[in-house]
């Protein structure tokens, strides 16, 4: 079967199907944010310094350290997934990500066992993130195959949609802690509410992907490559990997920082309320919502290589002002207009450069070589912006410093995109024949 009838079979059932093979990547994204969210309490349970600014950097550098793990289980899991397919996969990261929440979620603070509380937070953040490895791969992958010829764009746009969903529910679950208690209970205890929510969603989440068929293009398959194999070509195709990997950098650097990284951002920096900053941070989620499938519908049209270089140039030379107009004179109105037009600009670039990544892999690798060149980004880049945003402050005194790290990364995608769409242009090979 040709992948555009198998796409066209897959399809039949569209928006159940989409709802369903997302619906996991909710539960991925959700336990990162609100570990994002309520970093400043974490630091005080399970990371007692007499500096504020240690316990900080030592709580967002164990959520940093959580994407260290994504490269390894993109390879692992990834490869299980190319061999065995793409339900079971999705089903194993699923539980895989429940077990780290649970964890999180359940340990007593260094008060209660010392020093075993932080490690234990720490496996817990590694597991999470070894599952996330290829998450993200395994429900791009899976939405390109089951999408309708000429609508994959859109079809692989809800991965990232998916995400913000959870950005919207994990801060509108943060404004009613808020509202509900005192700031003395959220720092005790509150702050494990939103983790424990997590866990009681895991069950109907795994009811859900348990309902997912295989793709048809995956049954389709004659060879399915064996482990081995699947990393010898991980190997002959280094440089397509490398380059999907600076493609991704402007994605995740962008995406964690303007939600992940806004309420430490707005309250630490800017002194802003924290109930402002969860609002930002919503409007946020639902921005990145609606911006996402539009501009993945419109690169269905008008191609990839357009959106991905006009957006990436206009992060270069809008990012660092548009932080700086903020810090100048900090409000909730400035916070949300600034959060706001980088919101467009990650979803317009995003939307675009998903279901690119999808299509330059080679295909009898494509969910591992996918998970392996965005891990890859996000442990080096994205999971540690706000770990590097804070120390940029620290170190420059200049609190619009994560402006000049977002223009970075949009130096990456801009490059990135240019190598990329111009060796499929010419001909050059960037993988092995």
């Amino acid at each position: 079967m040709s992948e555009t009838t198998a796409a066209s079979a897959g399809s039949q059932h569209g928006f159940r199907t989409v709802f369903r093979v997302v619906s996991g990547n909710f539960l991925e994204m959700y336990d990162f944010m609100v570990y994002g969210f309520y970093a400043a309490a974490i630091a005080r349970t399970f990371f007692p310094s007499g500096n504020e600014f240690a316990s900080l950097m030592l709580s967002l550098a164990t959520f940093g350290a959580g994407f260290l793990m994504r490269p390894l289980g993109a390879i692992v899991l990834g490869a299980y997934i190319d061999h065995h397919g793409r339900r079971k996969g999705l089903i194993l990261t699923l539980v895989l990500m429940a077990m780290g929440t649970l964890l999180i979620a359940c340990v007593p603070g260094y008060a209660t066992i010392g020093v075993a509380a932080p490690l234990l937070v720490l496996a817990g953040r590694l597991l999470q993130g070894f599952s996330a490895g290829v998450e993200l791969g395994g429900v791009s992958v899976y939405l390109s195959e089951i999408a309708k010829p000429g609508r994959k764009g859109f079809y692989v746009a809800w991965q990232s949609g998916s995400q913000q969903v959870a950005v919207i529910f994990a801060g509108l679950l943060g404004v009613i802690l808020h509202a509900t208690l005192a700031p003395a209970q959220m720092d005790e205890w509150g702050w494990r509410i939103p983790f424990l929510v997590g866990c009681l969603i895991v069950p109907f989440l795994f009811l859900i992907r348990r309902s997912l068929e295989e793709t048809e293009a995956f049954k389709a398959r004659k060879h399915r490559p064996a482990i081995g194999e699947i990393y010898r070509s991980m190997l002959e195709n280094w440089r397509i990997i490398l380059a999907g990997c600076m493609m991704v950098v402007m994605t995740t650097v962008s995406f964690y920082m303007i939600t992940a990284y806004t309420p430490t951002f707005g309250k630490t920096v800017l002194k802003l309320d924290d109930t402002d900053n969860l609002i930002v941070t919503m409007c946020v989620g639902l921005s990145n919502f609606i911006w996402l499938p539009l501009m993945g519908a419109l690169s269905d049209r008008v191609g990839r290589r357009p959106l991905l270089l006009c957006f990436t140039a206009a992060t270069l030379l809008t990012a660092y002002p548009a932080v700086s107009w903020l810090v100048a004179e900090p409000s909730f109105a400035r916070l949300l207009m600034v959060e706001l037009w980088l919101s467009f600009l990650y979803g317009s670039y995003n939307g675009a450069m998903v279901v690119a990544l999808t299509e330059i892999m080679p295909p009898a690798v494509r969910t591992t070589g996918f998970s392996l060149a965005y891990s890859l980004a996000t442990a080096l880049f994205g999971g540690f912006t706000p770990a590097i945003s804070t120390y940029l402050i620290h170190a420059t005194g200049n609190k619009a410093a994560p402006g000049l790290w977002l223009m970075f990364a949009a130096l990456c995608g801009l490059v990135a995109t240019l190598v990329i769409f111009r060796a499929r242009r010419t001909g050059v090979a960037m993988q092995a024949a």
